[in-house]
């Protein structure tokens, strides 16, 4: 992906996450009071005058974490200005300078980068004077802004495509295929988020709830682009503790209503949970196509058979008997080329367009084989046509004579019956009913 690469770094709390949101033009990153809320690096391509570049937002630098993980976020920080072409030192006009500031402007120095000052939380042009101060950290003026009411925001942006004016800024391809990772806590989302990029992208840990954000990776794979999406782990609604799980869970269910093929990560070691079944339905009710993906199976397939494991989950999670089952161990990288190729088998289904013809021709052969109705109901279901109006999700629309005989069992035996009639063996089918127009 030939596009310039720019990287937000600050101590806490300068508001670099509110920055990359206002840049971005959309809230991608948590944004909280509290401090360390970002711990990942969180990427997007931001579009300027037909110019690209992706904006990296990371972990505040020097951060006192509770789950001691500043050393992880520290190790983020410093592979995302690593492949940086341009950093954004950001800074609070309001502190004024920091001794962490400093400390950040000696650690941009080694690295001998472009890097672009800019002092943030600037809501009045009455503040721009103390933004003097911050001459001493030797990169120049720094540029006043206001994050949160966007100020200066469009001139930031022309300023940093004039940073940028001798980078190659190709458009990035086109994203094949969004594949979501969703979870319980301690999965192994993030182990399995890393196997797939190919590289550290996102902090694994045995803390709990480590990943906070959906981090979007994208990451090529013959000569097509795609993007997986860590999510952080679910937990019961009982069990969300304060403002920033809240927000991660919000995430994680927009990431499933995004997501193109979702990979729902269970850990084999332990028995399904009401999160799993929480999951579960969440996935159902979007009509994703999924892919179960059991993890750690080095530690229990001792116990139990792959088929007996798979007669276990659909007596647990019935709704989602159409998914594929993989069976992996993340953490040494089995099966997960397996897993990629399932999940590109599954988008092609989910796209796929049935001829009209095929499909009723289909539905003429089923229809013929549904028992007769129950004793004392003067109509059977009929149906007269039937159309496919949508993909991802496969949506069918059927007109029929009464809609009230298309009860949900009779529903789930016509889609039961079309996987095995057409090619949507292993994807949700959407079906609705109308009434035959006439004439």
């Amino acid at each position: 992906m030939a596009v310039p690469v720019v990287t937000i770094v600050g101590r806490p709390n300068v508001g670099k996450s509110s920055l990359f949101n206002a840049l971005a033009g959309e809230m991608i990153s948590i944004v909280e009071p509290t401090a360390g809320v970002t711990r990942d690096r969180i990427t997007t391509i931001i579009e300027a005058n037909e110019r690209y570049f992706e904006l990296v937002d990371t972990g505040g630098y020097g951060i006192v974490d509770s789950d001691e993980l500043k050393d992880h976020i520290e190790g983020q920080i410093k592979q995302a200005i690593g492949s940086a072409d341009l950093v954004l030192f950001v800074v609070d006009i309001r502190d004024g300078l920091t001794p962490l500031d400093t400390q950040i402007a000696q650690l941009l120095r080694k690295n001998d980068l472009p890097v672009f000052l800019v002092a943030n939380k600037a809501d009045e042009a009455k503040m721009f004077p103390a933004a003097a101060d911050f001459g001493r950290l030797g990169f120049g003026d720094a540029f006043c802004v206001s994050a949160t009411n966007n100020l200066n925001k469009m001139v930031m942006v022309e300023k940093i495509t004039e940073l940028l004016k001798d980078h190659v800024s190709e458009k990035p391809k086109d994203v094949e295929m969004h594949i979501a990772i969703v979870g319980k806590r301690n999965a192994g989302k993030s182990t399995l988020t890393n196997a797939i990029a190919g590289a550290d992208r996102v902090i694994v840990s045995e803390i709990p709830g480590t990943t906070r954000d959906a981090v979007d990776i994208r990451f090529e794979k013959d000569g097509k682009t795609f993007v997986v999406i860590d999510t952080a782990g679910v937990r019961k609604k009982s069990s969300i503790a304060d403002s920033i799980e809240f927000y991660s869970y919000t995430r994680a269910a927009k990431s499933v209503h995004r997501a193109d093929v979702v990979l729902f990560l269970i850990d084999a070691a332990e028995p399904i949970s009401q999160v799993d079944k929480k999951l579960a339905a969440m996935i159902t009710a979007e009509y994703k196509a999924c892919i179960l993906v059991i993890n750690k199976w080095d530690l229990a397939k001792g116990q139990a058979s792959s088929d007996d494991y798979a007669e276990y989950l659909s007596k647990v999670m019935p709704q989602l008997s159409y998914a594929p089952l993989a069976f992996t161990t993340a953490t040494e990288h089995k099966n997960i080329q397996s897993v990629l190729d399932l999940a590109r088998e599954l988008y092609k289904q989910a796209i796929l367009k049935v001829p009209t013809t095929q499909l009723n021709k289909a539905i003429k052969q089923i229809a013929a084989e549904r028992p007769a109705g129950k004793k004392g109901v003067s109509h059977l279901p009929k149906i007269y046509y039937a159309t496919q109006i949508a993909v991802k999700p496969v949506t069918i629309l059927l007109f029929v004579n009464k809609i009230a005989l298309f009860d949900e069992n009779y529903k789930r035996f016509l889609v039961g019956r079309l996987r095995d009639h057409l090619g949507f063996a292993e994807v949700p089918i959407r079906l609705l009913v109308r009434p035959r127009r006439r004439d």
